[in-house]
């Protein structure tokens, strides 16, 4: 775009353009964190980026994006987080103050968490659900099982697509989901134990059975928490954008990049989030931010917390 105009400009400037615009928004991305923090349900997943020049590594070792999302369920934060390891000290570290319901997959890096003593685990039926369609699509590994399994999990979903139709209140969804979907589960866990040493467990329906009682605790917790959703997918799509633009751009060519880089994909995906059109919400912020004189008033203008009408009466203007 800007070589149209006669403007030619290195691949170097617009990188340090973007860390420098990351480094101004330090200050708010912490507050963000902060309101994941501070939030009753944070749901958690990470994937895979490479990196170059990182300290004592290749430059073909994997490092990772840790993505968390939290807030009020109007007004969400999604937060990207860059680190070289994907041990579970960095969740660790990330959430050592947390107290709530933490949601993720089955990865083991996450185990810890649900340790700590004010911290809740929660577990995803979409992972679980994902393990039997493996098996269903071998004709050889027990398909007829895997396929009743993915019958009984899409009647609990069917009472979740229900639950938010028709907008229940909490007291309405734990009603709901006390008299069908427990049931439901508690049936799914006695013909899974009953199966659990029939079935050959290297077998995809056999790692199928294994995963989901392993979590079994996990899974059932939706139950009792109306914020709590019965899966992570929520997360998984905030990464999604990510891991498409990754087919793109392939690696960060500094840690130093792949924090700014976590910084903006942070700032935009909470934006997208909360009904903000990205391009109108940056030129907003960029234009606010250096203005702002305490935590306050960057608080104010968040993506998770500005009044979307504020963005539209900007644009209006700018138009």
């Amino acid at each position: 775009l800007f070589a149209r105009i006669g403007v030619e400009l290195s691949r170097a400037t617009f990188c340090n353009w973007a860390i420098l615009a990351h480094r101004s928004c330090g200050r708010m991305l912490e507050l963000m964190m902060d309101d994941i923090i501070s939030s009753p349900v944070v749901g958690m997943d990470e994937t895979s980026v490479q990196v170059m020049n990182e300290e004592n590594r290749k430059n073909t070792t994997k490092s990772y994006m840790w993505v968390s999302r939290g807030g009020r369920a109007d007004k969400s934060v999604i937060l990207f987080r860059y680190n070289p390891t994907r041990g579970e000290d960095f969740a660790n570290s990330e959430f050592k103050n947390y107290e709530g319901i933490i949601q993720t997959d089955g990865y083991q890096g996450y185990n810890t968490l649900g340790k700590k003593e004010k911290v809740i685990h929660a577990g995803c039926w979409a992972h679980v659900r994902r393990k039997f369609v493996e098996a269903s699509a071998n004709s050889k590994d027990n398909s007829s099982f895997a396929h009743s399994m993915i019958s009984m999990i899409k009647k609990l979903y069917e009472i979740e697509s229900e639950i938010r139709e028709k907008k229940y209140s909490d007291v309405k969804i734990l009603e709901l989901r006390d008299k069908e979907s427990r049931p439901m589960i508690e049936k799914i866990g006695g013909i899974l134990t009953k199966h659990r040493h029939s079935i050959a467990p290297k077998s995809l329906t056999g790692k199928a059975i294994s995963y989901t009682l392993d979590l079994w605790p996990r899974l059932s917790v939706y139950l009792d928490n109306p914020l709590v959703s019965i899966d992570n997918n929520l997360v998984e799509n905030a990464i999604r954008p990510f891991v498409v633009g990754r087919k793109n751009w392939l690696f960060s060519g500094s840690p130093r990049g792949a924090h700014a880089s976590a910084g903006i994909y942070s700032i935009i995906e909470t934006a997208k989030a909360n009904g903000l059109e990205p391009y109108w919400y940056l030129r907003y912020l960029f234009e606010k931010l250096p203005a702002c004189k305490g935590d306050d008033e960057i608080r104010s203008i968040m993506p998770n917390r500005i009044d979307p009408e504020i963005i539209a009466k900007f644009r209006g203007g700018v138009d």
